[in-house]
């Protein structure tokens, strides 16, 4: 992200501050096991507003009639270097990430209440971090016990993470570069994955193609832990043991994505193992395509967040009731909820720099009006497990068709479009 990018937004986010002090802590690094680290990643709404990579840094946004963004982050060392890699120490920091003043995180503790002092509110995300209300706590009663010199403490404490979240709702044309590159990053490793399944294989292996593919485009890691089920276990939605053995004449469900420069893709495909759809596998998995492309029709600027659902819905519960796995009528399905037993989630939810990305859904108990440049998925799913009174062709069928949705003014664009799809499309990839 260039400096003028990540200025403008400290700046509207100063705007939207007014007088006040923000302070915006990035992730901390985090124990795998003894003295072995998890991969270090920023927290994003840091991420958004600085794009600084090293742990133990920190932004403080001041605002008022000379408004100031300064990062604390840690200072250069050699010796440290040598060991963990490059460190860019305060100066370096300030001049390629475009801050006002940069300085050593060691001096914090002691800036902060200062920062704070005679200031009318202090935007901070309180309760996400124990050990850090706590600091900000320390600091708070450093300035509240300066009032016989003249001090007096923030008297307000806003979310800041609320504010930001406004802004991250939009995706400028940087985010949206990234993003498409990731979704086709994410699509390619889908088609890999089509490709390398075999009945006897281990979900883990299809599992590796699909990592393979994203390190060798330049993704650094999955945006999230993959899901890659045969059979029974595509009926689990947050399967992720991905160890089983996939067997002939099942279904494979894959949701994966890879995240790019912190920006998350997030893809689902359903295919038969052995490459070649039944009857009622083609049955479910086309009732579903229909619902995407029911949820997807809606998707336009101006439209209803929960219009996708509403879309996906309907057309789900109609084909429940031609397959003959439920009984009634669409509205008294759906009022009554037993659509809920073979489909339990939503349709939609924002995507962006988290998987569940930022941002509100209602306002003032309305849906959310779309507008140009969100982001937001679009799978419908269908799952249906053995049970006495399902038919047994129907048995261990997990469909979900996931993509990725850039509403425009007058419809959106897939921009994960370049993984196969269509029940054609599916086999003729596997074909080969």
């Amino acid at each position: 992200m260039d400096i003028e990018t990540l200025k403008s937004r400290r700046q509207r986010l100063l705007v939207t501050m007014g007088a006040g002090v923000a302070v915006i802590p990035t992730s901390s690094e985090q124990l795998r096991n003894r003295d072995s680290q998890y991969p270090y990643r920023s927290d994003s709404y840091f991420h958004y507003l600085c794009a600084f990579p090293e742990p133990e840094a920190v932004l403080v946004l001041v605002g008022g009639e000379e408004p100031r963004s300064m990062l604390f982050c840690r200072d250069k060392d050699a010796d440290k270097e040598t060991w963990t890699g490059h460190r860019y120490g305060p100066e370096a920091a300030r001049e390629r990430f475009g801050f006002d003043a940069a300085h050593s995180i060691e001096s914090l503790d002691e800036k902060l209440p200062e920062l704070l002092a005679n200031q009318a509110s202090l935007w901070f995300s309180l309760g996400h971090d124990r050990v850090w209300d706590e600091r900000i706590t320390r600091a708070l009663n450093t300035v509240r016990g300066q009032a016989r010199g003249g001090n007096r403490a923030p008297t307000e404490i806003r979310d800041v993470r609320a504010a930001v979240d406004a802004m991250r709702l939009i995706k400028d044309a940087q985010e949206i570069a990234v993003m498409r590159r990731a979704a086709s990053i994410s699509a390619a490793a889908h088609r890999r994955a089509m490709r390398s399944t075999l009945p006897g294989m281990f979900e883990y292996q299809i599992e590796a193609e699909l990592l393979h593919e994203f390190r060798t485009s330049g993704s650094l890691a999955p945006a999230y832990t993959s899901i890659v089920a045969g059979g029974a276990n595509a009926c689990i939605l947050h399967y992720v043991d991905n160890n089983r053995v996939l067997k002939d004449g099942e279904m494979l469900l894959i949701d994966a994505g890879c995240e790019l420069d912190c920006y998350a893709s997030d893809i689902t495909r359903s295919f038969p193992v052995n490459g070649r759809f039944s009857g009622p596998q083609a049955d479910v998995y086309d009732l579903v395509l229909d619902a995407q492309a029911a949820a997807i029709a809606t998707i336009r600027a101006g439209a209803r967040f929960n219009d996708t659902h509403e879309a996906a819905l309907r057309t789900l519960v109609q084909g429940m009731i031609d397959l003959k796995l439920l009984r009634g009528t669409v509205d008294g399905i759906i009022e009554s909820e037993a659509y809920k037993r073979f489909y339990m989630h939503r349709t939609s939810h924002w995507l962006g720099l988290d998987v569940h990305d930022a941002g509100e859904y209602k306002q003032d108990e309305q849906w959310l009006s779309l507008q140009a440049g969100m982001v937001l998925t679009v799978e419908p799913g269908c799952y249906i497990r053995a049970a006495d009174d399902i038919p047994e062709a129907f048995h261990d069928i997990g469909v979900r068709i996931e993509d990725d949705a850039l509403v425009t003014a007058g419809g959106c664009e897939i921009i994960s479009h370049e993984a196969p799809k269509t029940i054609a499309e599916i086999e003729a990839v596997m074909a080969k």
